[in-house]
């Protein structure tokens, strides 16, 4: 037996905790940006993905128009950092509703790392980060898209496996439903499947058995 569960305008916040739910493991984008103003903001925000290859643009959405979103607005620029396991609780606490003067680096102990190409700094214990200029504000609904394309990447090399980082080591952080977060868990790999070698596989548009 399903439930049918039908999004109501009148309650869209407990839609949006269904939605969250559902849609599910969320990577985690840990954006820090620096208000007109010079307080540097760092706050997570669970819906992020890659929206272009080339040029690289990465794109993360504030419900509501958060300290995020108005200094980026502002200034053009932010910083995306890869949320490790290890630093779950310092991830959570960057998400206090704090006031627009106070720093989140400050109120929770991390430390700036100068960016090579932005002003906003990155977070120095993360392993890796993407500095972003801004290339598109959206709105949607309640919500802003930030859409920022990435201009300089910086990874710790005692992740890398080769020239790519090895996810074990990474360890990445994901947002779940309620009050639940995800870690990578068991890492399952396997290839592609060339359609040559699907059985019955397709040539030319003809199947062949």
């Amino acid at each position: 037996m399903r439930r049918d569960i039908v999004p109501d305008p009148q309650a869209g916040r407990a839609f949006y905790r269904f939605l969250t739910s559902v849609v599910v493991p969320r990577p985690i984008a840990w954006v820090s940006s620096t208000s007109a103003d010079g307080v540097d903001n760092l706050a997570p925000h669970s819906f992020f993905t890659i929206a272009s290859v080339n040029p690289p643009i990465v794109q993360f959405t504030s419900v509501g128009r958060k300290d995020s979103v108005r200094n980026i607005e502002a200034t053009g620029e932010f910083v995306v950092s890869l949320t490790p396991e290890h630093l779950f609780e310092a991830v959570n606490a960057t998400g206090t509703d704090f006031p627009p003067d106070v720093s989140e680096f400050d109120a929770t102990g991390l430390t700036r790392e100068p960016s090579a190409r932005v002003r906003p700094p990155r977070v120095l214990e993360s392993p890796a980060a993407l500095e972003c200029r801004l290339h598109l504000l959206q709105d949607m609904g309640d919500c802003t898209l930030v859409f920022g394309e990435v201009v300089h990447a910086v990874v710790s090399e005692d992740v890398l496996d080769g020239t790519l980082p090895a996810i074990d080591a990474l360890r990445p952080l994901s947002r779940l439903g309620r009050d639940e977060w995800g870690t990578a868990g068991r890492i399952r790999s396997i290839p592609r499947i060339p359609v040559a070698d699907w059985p019955g596989h397709y040539d030319a548009g003809t199947a062949t058995p």
